[in-house]
């Protein structure tokens, strides 16, 4: 299954509203609403979708949108790594993979396979903070698909044999994104060392030991635990009826019973008083460093928040081809990167992170990517940015919105990942407009607060030849499903 990696997998902040919106880390569940002969539509701007809660408390959000004859069903749980505990990482995710393998009424597999037969697509992810399930299909097979969902939903079941089976896939699917690729490997490191009370120290897909130890009930408990109607949504979005669409939804997913979420306790980052260093060794053709500093959350789309000129400084220095970084770093008979990065990490439940890193050019060492990139945000801090620079990525960020209109897949995405963040269906189009509204004296006064020693944990990959005689996994994409 996708599981999209917590640390950065795409070059450019001019990245971050997809991500934002699509791939959101959860905030705390809301209180339950009210029934849907009460519930009314939300507010909307720029968007069309329309919320309601069901009578159990699962959230209802539909976006029409008639240019194809085709529609998605996502299924979002607010449940993530972030949710286990020690001893069982990469729980979450093993049930992502064993929501596949059966109900009292579809076989293993069976999920799958009346998906594509009813010309469909499916897939699903689990995050940090969420687990999402989806299918794409032609509009008429909506509601076979969100019969099958709600059953799995409610009614996952499995023989221990199939777990026995599936958690080797997981280890597989570990060693080849994990263990066989050294900067993944270097994340998980690093990840380890920047958090030290917050649940995002422990990797996604598990570590293997608890992997190994995982057992059927491990899984089957987390399952009942999490995925319970207030702590899910279904997402709806293509060629539909808004009421056509309300009307299924009470019908398979409304007679689901209620039942409490669990209380999410604080697991608060204690204050890093000092840079922290790992130096990790692994066979390797390049050397890598990364740079990770602590960096503000964003709590709410009102009131002044530094998040906003972070994203425009990690646009500045990475948004768009010959950015900041790239033409500092990469460029030119001195140059000291082969590439270049910066990632501003705002949303989620636990703490977040501003991201730098660089592959060392030949004859260069990660200790001069550092200080290159280092550099380059003290520039920021010191001398300010012009009025073109940030004219340029606010013009990208519009453009971005528009584009994003053309796929009802981002529309999908985009509407589950506000609500996982807890954020009104409008936020794409107000979190563009705080964007825009960020000044240069602004991006110069983060550039010069959040980039201190004691709010960095750097990262360096050495690398060490090839081990003889290794025989390749074969490859390890990062959006391959393994299932």
């Amino acid at each position: 299954m996708k599981h999209p990696s917590p640390r950065r997998t795409a070059s450019g902040a001019v990245l971050a509203l997809a991500l934002l919106a699509s791939w959101a880390a959860a905030a705390q569940a809301p209180s339950p609403s009210p029934s849907p002969a009460q519930a009314a539509p939300s507010t909307r701007a720029s968007s069309n979708a329309q919320q309601f809660t069901l009578a159990n408390g699962m959230t209802l959000i539909v976006q029409p949108d008639r240019r194809a004859p085709t529609a998605v069903h996502m299924l979002w749980v607010r449940v993530g790594s972030m949710d286990e505990v020690d001893g069982t990482s990469g729980v979450a995710h093993a049930l992502e993979h064993m929501m596949f393998k059966g109900t009292k009424q579809i076989k293993p597999g069976e999920f799958s396979r009346q998906v594509a037969a009813l010309g469909g697509q499916e897939n699903a992810f689990t995050m940090r903070d969420a687990t999402g399930y989806y299918q794409q299909i032609p509009n008429g097979k909506l509601e076979e698909v969100m019969k099958l969902e709600a059953d799995r939903f409610a009614n996952n079941q499995w023989a221990d044999i199939e777990f026995q089976r599936e958690i080797e896939v997981i280890k597989e699917e570990r060693r080849m994104r994990t263990e066989d690729q050294p900067r993944a490997l270097l994340g998980e490191q690093q990840n380890a060392a920047v958090f030290i009370a917050s649940p995002y120290r422990r990797p996604v897909v598990g570590w293997m030991s608890d992997l190994d130890a995982m057992t059927p009930q491990d899984v089957r408990a987390f399952h009942r635990q999490w995925y319970v109607p207030t702590n899910a949504a279904i997402v709806v979005a293509g060629d539909v009826d808004v009421e056509r669409v309300r009307a299924l939804a009470d019908k398979y997913y409304g007679r689901i019973p209620a039942r409490a979420v669990p209380e999410r306790k604080p697991r608060t980052e204690p204050e890093q008083r000092g840079i922290r260093r790992v130096m990790f060794k692994a066979p390797a053709e390049q050397a890598y460093v990364s740079l990770a500093f602590r960096a503000p959350r964003l709590e709410s789309l009102e009131g002044e928040s530094d998040v906003w000129p972070l994203v425009v400084l990690s646009a500045l220095l990475d948004g768009y081809p010959g950015a900041r970084l790239d033409r500092a770093l990469t460029q030119g008979p001195d140059r000291v990167a082969d590439s270049a990065g910066s990632y501003a990490g705002i949303t989620g439940r636990g703490p977040q992170l501003f991201e730098l890193d660089g592959v060392p050019a030949a004859g260069k060492t990660p200790g001069a990517v550092e200080a290159a990139l280092r550099a380059e945000v003290a520039r920021v801090a010191r001398d300010g940015v012009g009025a073109a620079e940030l004219a340029r990525v606010k013009t990208q960020w519009v453009a971005s919105q528009t584009y994003k209109l053309d796929s009802v897949m981002a529309q999908a995405r985009e509407l589950g990942g506000n609500w996982v963040q807890g954020l009104p269906m409008d936020a794409s189009a107000r979190i563009v407009a705080r964007l825009q509204a960020v000044t240069a004296e602004q991006v110069q006064a983060v550039a010069g607060k959040y980039f201190g020693d004691d709010q960095l944990t750097v990262a360096t990959l050495i690398p060490l030849p090839p081990e003889k005689n290794r025989r390749p996994r074969g490859l390890a994409s990062p959006d391959a499903a393994l299932r």
